[in-house]
């Protein structure tokens, strides 16, 4: 999920957040309080996760909140007005409601059906990537947003995953100038090769010619005849 825009104006009345490990069934959950506010009547927010084995992680199910919005204040979905076809005897304009995404989403799990063997396979993967994508969301909050609040609030957790992210990518640099220098250090190396295999050419060639002249001083002057 994703905080939007729109979600901005009811989380600035959000004033802390806690979790508790439950036992019955084992699992942990997720507090969220607020001030009073002018979005929802709720106090307290929760998200609780049932887990099927707590030293490997299985998620059962996750039970929100029901958000008790105010009228015409719910954030997970948006009003939409329809202008009524010409000709048409209703000129009154068409509304509709219509879901939307929201932080407050979040309250909302997706559930597995009562009759889960009857799920269509493909239904079925689906929602265990929702669960699981929610699981990751709702075990994030708790050991990485909860325990460094304060730093979440003044903005430094934001900066040091951002240098994170500097430094990752400072890695991969350094990696593709180490393999250009091998490269240019290998090119280097090919071109000595090709001149020193030029220079052996000339030296034996010169070696030889010098072998010819040489044959031909060591030959006995020819007597000249009286």
């Amino acid at each position: 999920f994703q905080i939007q825009e729109r979600d901005e104006g009811a989380l600035k009345y959000l004033k802390d957040i806690k979790w508790c490990r439950i036992d019955n069934p084992k699992g942990f959950k997720l507090e969220f309080f607020f001030d009073p506010n002018p979005y929802f009547k709720n106090a307290i927010l929760t998200k609780t996760y049932h887990m099927i084995d707590d030293e490997e992680p299985i998620l059962e199910k996750a039970i929100g909140t029901e958000i008790e919005w105010l009228p015409g204040k719910c954030l997970t979905q948006k009003l939409l007005k329809k202008k009524p076809k010409k000709g048409s005897k209703n000129a009154k304009p068409i509304t509709k409601t219509e879901e939307c995404e929201s932080f407050f989403n979040f309250f909302s799990p997706p559930q597995v059906p009562d009759d889960d063997e009857d799920i269509d396979e493909d239904i079925a993967e689906q929602l265990q990537s929702q669960m699981e994508q929610d699981y990751d969301i709702g075990s994030t909050i708790r050991d990485k947003i909860i325990p460094h609040a304060v730093s979440w609030f003044t903005g430094e957790a934001v900066q040091e995953d951002d240098f994170e992210d500097l430094e990752e990518d400072d890695e991969d640099e350094d990696g593709k100038d180490d393999e250009e220098e091998d490269e240019e250090d290998e090119d280097d190396d090919e071109e000595e090769e090709e001149e020193e295999g030029k220079t052996r050419k000339k030296t034996a060639t010169t070696k030889k010619k010098s072998g010819g002249d040489g044959q031909q001083g060591d030959r006995p002057a020819e007597c000249k005849q009286q």
